[in-house]
Parts: C-alpha cells; sequence; structure tokens
C-alpha cells in the first residue's frame, strides 16, 4: 500500500514462505519472492535495492547489514545483537543545517506497528534528496575491517589482563 517494491530472499517457517509466494503471485509486479539460498542473487538484490529490511528476532552479527551499507542500501533493522552493533540510527542534528548521523534505521520492538513506522521513516527519508545522499554516504563509509576494531580488541584485552 505505500507503493514500494518488495524482494524476499531466503527461508524460514514454511507457513511465512507460503505467505510470501501467496504474496507475490496475487501481485506480480510489486512481490518478487524466491525461496532458498542463491548468494549471487543476494549481492545483486543487495546493490540494487533502496532498503534492506532484516527484522530479526536474534542476531549475534550478520553479514547483510554490512554489505548493504558498502553498496549504499540502507538496513531497516531490529536493534538486537550485532545489528544494534552495525547500524547506526539516522537522525538529523537540530541546528539549522543539513548534516544527519547515521547508516540506517532501526526499531527497538519487534512489532508490526513498529516496523511499519520505521519504515515509513525510512521512505520519507528517501524523499528527501539531501538527506538520503547523506545516508547513503555515511554508509557507504562504514568501515568493518579487522583494522578498524583492532584497538577495540587491544584494548579489551589488555583491561582483562590488569584485573587479573
Amino acid at each position: 500500500n505505500r507503493g514500494a517494491k518488495f524482494v524476499l530472499l531466503g527461508s524460514g517457517e514454511s507457513g511465512l514462505e507460503d505467505a510470501f509466494r501467496d504474496l507475490a503471485e496475487r501481485h506480480p509486479h510489486q512481490v518478487y519472492t524466491h525461496i532458498g539460498f542463491d548468494e549471487g542473487l543476494a549481492h545483486r538484490i543487495e546493490a540494487g535495492v533502496d532498503f534492506f529490511l532484516m527484522p530479526s528476532r536474534f542476531e549475534p552479527c550478520g553479514l547483510n547489514q554490512m554489505y548493504s551499507q558498502r553498496y549504499g542500501t540502507i538496513p531497516i533493522v531490529h536493534e538486537v545483537g550485532g545489528l544494534r552493533n552495525t547500524v547506526e540510527p539516522w537522525h538529523v542534528a537540530q541546528k539549522g543545517f543539513l548534516r544527519g548521523k547515521g547508516t540506517g534505521f532501526g526499531f527497538k520492538h519487534l512489532s508490526v506497528p513498529s516496523l511499519l513506522t520505521t519504515i515509513d521513516s525510512a521512505i520519507r527519508t528517501r524523499m528527501f534528496q539531501p538527506f538520503w545522499k547523506q545516508i547513503r554516504e555515511n554508509a557507504m563509509k562504514r568501515d568493518f575491517s579487522w583494522e578498524a576494531v583492532l584497538p577495540e580488541y587491544e584494548l579489551l584485552y589488555l583491561n582483562a589482563l590488569n584485573r587479573k
């Protein structure tokens, strides 16, 4: 109902798989469903869409939200586990000038109303080009390399040694 197109790639509970297949059959110009895993297709989808939706119940880390940011595809995630740690929620500074921070959108409560509110916020941001450009630049500049986190790990280990 929001004028968006939706692509699903993955597998899970059979009832949900059937529901998404049915949705794709009823709305073939708006919904595409591929049940199963295809890494090449996953990367092509992530590189070619505006948003990557990951409403996981739990997620120890996950790579897809990091791939998405590199491609400039903005993640919409349930703020849990590694998703909370790798997607910085978008907000705009209120100082009378444009300087947005963040690399994606997150919602704290795993519910349909929270998910839809966050999707609506993302769509509104997408429609305002200066914000959209800024959030995509922020996302593509994220550094998830080991070099970026090694100092934090080193400090963690040094603190642990000092406590002993």
